[in-house]
């Protein structure tokens, strides 16, 4: 299933999250798989647990940093590929 930017996403039945100093560590229940993000991944994983509509993520991240919006929403798309790839988000 190809994501866009009408996908909705949420963290999978299997994933753990845990912060660690603005930084986090993703675990994969099912498949024993750790992934990490960095401040801004972290950031983005927060907002989607929240409201899981990338269109209102990509939104929210234009409003928040300083750059190009399209850099913004290829970059949240591929974010969102490889955490639906890895088993981490489901798309609702």
């Amino acid at each position: 299933m190809a994501i866009g930017l009408d996908s909705v996403v949420a963290p999978s039945e299997d994933a753990v999250f845990r912060e660690l100093d603005g930084q986090s560590v993703l675990l994969n229940l099912a498949t024993g798989m750790y992934f990490g993000l960095d401040a801004v991944g972290t950031h983005v994983w927060q907002l989607a647990a929240e409201n899981g509509s990338l269109q209102a993520l990509r939104q929210r991240l234009v409003d928040e940093y300083d750059a190009d919006p399209s850099t913004i929403e290829r970059d949240l798309l591929a974010l969102a590929e490889i955490l639906v790839a890895k088993g981490l988000w489901s798309i609702v």
